[in-house]
């Protein structure tokens, strides 16, 4: 999240995006170096309210991460509203932030059809009539196609309720070890009805996992961001 790309870092990025789509606040849930990624967020002097929450549990799966941010929100005064949970490591194009909070429907998760082979990327999994079926790196239930999950979603709140709750019961046990995305995939195959895709596989984006992406984000994605500005 502190990587830097052309003066700002990936965190600054987000925040200054959300910002720009009017947002009440950012909930950033931090654990590794939590005192560097908390200083620098500071230093931004952010135009909307950032609130910090520790996750001391930050070296299981990232469920527990998703846990500790749902029960901070859950515990605020304010009215319920939408959700929008993002994954930190990803470098994009602001037009996704527009196209995620547009897009109709009660929950939304963003999709690009121009998937990388391999088991790394999640793979949001379409039947024949565009209903998602399956949410995971490794699908189990047959499908026509697939896209790759931006890890960028809206939640109603309803939905971002039952989700906070789904989530601490995975943290409290042995699933604590497993992705946040697998929280998502129950709700899913509940009730696919509630949930849509959104596509921006026209948008230049990257996720950064490994220094082979760092560099094809500096290389590739950087400049079409510029571009687009």
């Amino acid at each position: 999240m502190l990587l830097d790309f052309d003066g700002a870092t990936l965190i600054a990025r987000h925040i200054a995006m959300l910002a720009d789509l009017g947002v009440a606040r950012i909930v950033v849930v931090t654990g590794f170096m939590a005192d560097t990624l908390e200083a620098s967020i500071a230093a931004l002097d952010p135009r909307v309210p950032v609130s910090f929450v520790r996750n001391p549990r930050f070296d299981e799966g990232s469920v527990v991460s998703f846990a500790v941010g749902a029960a901070y929100l859950a515990g605020q005064a304010d009215e319920p509203s939408s959700m929008v949970l993002m994954d930190g490591d990803v470098l994009y194009d602001a037009r996704m932030l527009d196209r995620l909070a547009a897009a109709p429907g009660e929950n939304i998760l963003l999709v690009d059809r121009d998937i990388e082979p391999g088991d790394e990327p999640v793979k949001i999994c379409f039947d024949a009539e565009g209903r998602i079926v399956d949410f995971r790196k490794q699908p189990e239930h047959p499908h026509v196609r697939h896209g790759e999950s931006v890890g960028f979603f809206r939640f109603s709140p309803a939905m971002a309720a039952i989700l906070g709750e789904r989530a601490a019961a995975y943290a409290a046990d042995d699933r604590a070890r497993l992705e946040y995305e697998e929280v998502i995939r129950d709700l899913i195959l509940a009730s696919p009805d509630r949930f849509h895709a959104e596509d921006i596989s026209d948008l230049p984006w990257t996720e950064i996992d490994f220094p082979e992406d760092v560099a094809r984000a500096r290389d590739e994605i950087l400049p079409q961001l510029e571009r687009a500005s």
